[in-house]
């Protein structure tokens, strides 16, 4: 994906084309490992924008190809200490499980060993020359299994920032060593120790990359959703191949039953397609001849030829994974305040913590024997004879390997993921994940008219008939005489018709005056249809329409009058109408406390007619689009948070100046381009779900960092006091890790779809 944007420090008003990028990053542990790829990133040239997502292992970056090329962007990754994964490695959660199997598999094997054979030389019988072969197999499990966690280690402090490697790394690697020791001095052997922590970390690891996976479906979905092969018409023959091949232009034939391969419009045949993936409607959408198709929807019971639109990256299909990708990579501002606590003053704070309990064992040894006596008698794994030494490192390790910064820079991304893609099974593309913090905040919901609270183009709303003419006799006589007009309001009379299955009679003599109305003749009998002023011109007594016109114009209703042999036949009200959801999401936004706003550049009559019907109670008509700003801006200072809702050009400066822009997906591209939000489906429901995914995926957030930091400022005291093994220790903070990953898959299973009424 490419943009023009302006580079900093470039030429004022100089247009420098950016390219957009989505890396693959391989070798991330922890949070503070994503801040050091943004850094290294962001001391490229030509680089103007870096966010990486440590949950997703990505980083999106926004650079100048003049300046930086892939190459040079590879390059920084690499001398931070990280690899990028290749792009076409479509199932990278696969291989990052596998990974971590295998490498939780070669320490856990060897390290049960070690644990059967220490429980048979404690409890049973000693085991010759058993303090040698727990090193000999330990050896593999420290330098081999959890190589990549101290090389990751061993780099962030080169950088000068510390993560959980360090953490695992100074509980396993000193501790194995000193039991090395052991053979020569008189000390207590800590083998058994530092394989289990290496062991226990690897375990962890493998069951968070199996939790994240979860959390990352909705793109994998999405992409799964895609066809494998297209039928392409090539001089009348017709041809299989891969979707992959398919260009712009390329005629593709699709048969009941099938997929449709890609983005297209349909050149010959007639169908039902289910658009349900694109729009979430179950009911099936007829397609003919120069309607659009969408790649991936399924083809019902007719053969349709099709010109194929947009491939690749291009494609409605990819479009969504794309924002769905950009909402799970940005930044939530909660997340900021955690990101600088745990990569600058938690894992250093850690470690001084850990070695301030060293030394204070060793300053004060009956105090913390003391107490290690008296939680002896209910924690079973405490043992007060051992040698003060023992104890001190006991305690000193449990606080490295019971802290856990890796739950902290799970807490948002996790959650963000799950929710933007509960979001995009409910027709909610969320563009922007400070959209997810902003909305629950938002006090007053802006709606444009047309289009968004209306369907956006004319319908016949009603039909009075005159001089004993039926109902469906006048609109067959209208329609048919409004067959040969390009007119919005006679294409609207021709599509009441046909809903009601009514065909056209043949027209004679056909004439349109534009602006004013049509007429033909109709088996010998002359029709005119059109408005007031146009019918009562031609000698028409209308007077009997007074009433019927009188109501439907307080209505802001169009009239249309229908004359038959010079005289009234009836009239038909044709009307914008509104959305059958409209009054309901209003009645429950205002429930919810949001006060809802419409701001159209129709006129005053129209506007209040329209808002009446849907109960919104504040609106500002005649508005062109700097006027809709300064609207906007206005009751930004009287209410704070605001949200705008439009489809339009003329909404784009608004749907930006707004706190959050939700655009309408049946909109306007460049609407949907300046929206934080948008709604597939075009339905105005997705803006009451949007506000409740909002307010669910922040509580969890919440909940994340709240659970995250209550086991750390509980845990690492208790081990400072010796009152907690270092296995235990390295298990509670796999748990804790698990526990921000599992409570985030939980917002699968919330309810944000509209009240009852709304539907």
């Amino acid at each position: 994906m490419s943009q023009s944007t302006t580079l900093p420090g470039a030429d004022p008003g100089r247009e420098v084309p950016l390219i957009s990028t989505v890396l693959q990053i391989r070798g991330m542990t922890c949070a503070s490992c994503s801040q050091r790829v943004e850094r290294a990133l962001e001391k490229t040239p030509g680089v103007a924008k870096v966010h990486v997502n440590f949950a997703a292992e990505e980083a999106r970056v926004v650079y100048n190809p003049a300046l930086t090329s892939m190459t040079d962007l590879e390059t920084s990754v690499n001398l931070a200490g990280y690899s990028l994964g290749a792009p076409e490695e479509l199932d990278a959660d696969q291989v990052k499980q596998e990974k971590a199997f295998r490498l939780m598999m070669s320490a856990a094997v060897p390290g049960a060993v070690i644990m059967a054979l220490m429980m048979v030389h404690m409890f049973i019988t000693p085991v010759p020359y058993y303090p040698y072969i727990a090193a000999v197999l330990g050896f593999p499990i420290i330098f081999v299994s959890g190589y990549s966690t101290h090389r990751a280690g061993l780099l962030a402090v080169r950088h000068g920032s510390a993560n959980m490697d360090v953490l695992i790394t100074l509980g396993s690697v000193p501790p194995y060593l000193m039991g090395l020791a052991a053979f020569w001095f008189p000390a207590t052997t800590f083998v058994e120790m530092a394989t289990t922590i290496v062991t226990f970390h690897l375990v962890g690891r493998y069951l968070e990359a199996r939790a994240k996976g979860r959390a990352s479906q909705a793109v994998k979905k999405l992409l799964q959703m895609e066809a494998k092969q297209a039928r392409v018409l090539v001089d009348g023959q017709e041809h299989e191949v891969p979707v992959a091949q398919l260009r712009p232009g390329d005629v593709i034939l699709v048969r009941a039953g099938e997929k449709i391969p890609t983005d297209s419009i349909v050149l010959s045949g007639r169908s039902t397609v289910d658009e349900s993936m694109a729009t979430g409607e179950s009911i099936p959408v007829g397609k003919g001849p120069g309607d659009e198709l969408i790649g991936a929807t399924i083809n019902g019971q007719g053969m349709l030829t099709a010109k194929v639109t947009r491939v690749g990256q291009d494609t409605f299909l990819a479009q969504v994974a794309r924002l769905v990708r950009e909402c799970q990579g940005s930044r939530v501002p909660i997340q900021e305040f955690a990101d600088r606590v745990t990569g600058y003053y938690f894992v250093p704070g850690v470690i001084g913590i850990s070695f301030l309990t060293l030394g204070l064992w060793l300053a004060f040894p009956d105090v913390f024997r003391g107490i290690v006596a008296w939680g002896s008698g209910f924690l079973p794994w405490l043992n007060p004879d051992l040698g003060q030494v023992t104890l001190a490192i006991f305690a000193a390790v449990a606080v490295l390997v019971i802290s856990c910064p890796c739950a902290l820079g799970l807490a948002t991304p996790t959650a963000l993921m799950v929710g933007s893609g509960l979001g995009a099974e409910k027709g909610i593309l969320i563009r922007h994940g400070e959209a997810i913090q902003t909305l629950k905040d938002i006090r007053a919901v802006v709606f444009d008219k047309t289009g968004t609270i209306t369907k956006g183009r004319p319908e016949v709303t009603g039909v009075w008939a005159w001089g004993g003419y039926h109902e469906d006799e006048l609109l067959r006589l209208a329609a048919s005489v409004e067959a040969g007009s390009e007119h919005p309001l006679g294409q609207a009379v021709r599509t009441a018709a046909e809903e009601r299955g009514l065909g056209v009679l043949a027209v004679e003599n056909f004439q349109a005056v534009t602006g004013k109305g049509v007429s033909g003749y109709i088996a010998g009998r002359p029709v005119q249809v059109g408005s007031v002023r146009y019918v009562a011109g031609l000698g028409v007594d209308v007077e009997s329409a007074a009433p019927v016109l009188e109501q439907w114009e307080a209505e802001a209703k169009t009239v249309v009058l229908v004359a038959v042999d010079g005289k009234l036949a009836g009239a038909l009200a044709v009307a914008d109408a509104v959305k059958p959801e409209s009054a309901a999401v209003v009645a429950e936004l205002e429930s919810m406390g949001i006060t809802s706003v419409m701001i159209t550049g129709d006129n005053q009559r129209t506007a209040a007619a329209i808002a009446g019907q849907v109960g919104i109670q504040r609106v500002y008509a005649e508005a062109l689009p700097d006027a809709k700003l300064a609207h906007l801006r206005r009751l930004q200072d009287d209410l704070g948070m605001v949200a705008m809702v439009g489809d339009g050009i003329n909404d784009a400066p608004a749907l930006k100046q707004a706190n959050v822009g939700m655009a309408i997906g049946t909109g306007t591209d460049i609407a949907i381009e300046a929206a934080d939000v948008t709604l597939v489906r075009g339905d105005l429901r997705g803006v009451v779900a949007a506000i409740k995914l909002s307010r669910a995926t922040f509580r969890k957030i919440q909940e994340n960092y709240f659970w995250a930091w209550f086991y750390n400022g509980l845990a690492i005291p208790v081990a400072a006091m010796g009152l907690l093994h270092p296995l235990i220790g390295v298990s509670a903070m796999t748990l804790s890790s698990l526990n921000v990953v599992w409570n985030s898959l939980r917002l699968r299973g919330v309810n944000i779809e509209p009240a009852a009424g709304a539907r």
